[in-house]
């Protein structure tokens, strides 16, 4: 089986209390690959965001770094594509 084709997009998604900027992983040759499709998909209760910049919101300064955020679908108030991706 020959290995599956990847994109990264890179997003701006808002909660509460972050900003998050960061790339998110879609299958180039699946029916969920544009993000419209994968934010609609019913199963993903969690968005997984990969070298995320979290920044707050009420500009207290609590901004960070993580190679890999784990975002519940719950949380997010807002996701738009941001540009190109960061790092692939």
């Amino acid at each position: 089986m020959p290995p599956v084709e990847v994109r990264y997009e890179r997003i701006v998604v808002e909660t509460d209390r972050y900003r998050v900027e960061g790339d998110l992983k879609l299958l180039q040759e699946s029916y969920r690959n544009r993000l419209s499709d994968y934010l609609n998909f019913q199963n993903n209760e969690f968005l997984t965001i990969v070298n995320a910049e979290l920044k707050a919101i009420d500009g207290s300064g609590r901004d960070w770094n993580t190679p890999v955020l784990i975002l519940a679908r719950r949380c997010i108030h807002l996701v738009v594509p941001a540009g190109p991706p960061g790092n692939q």
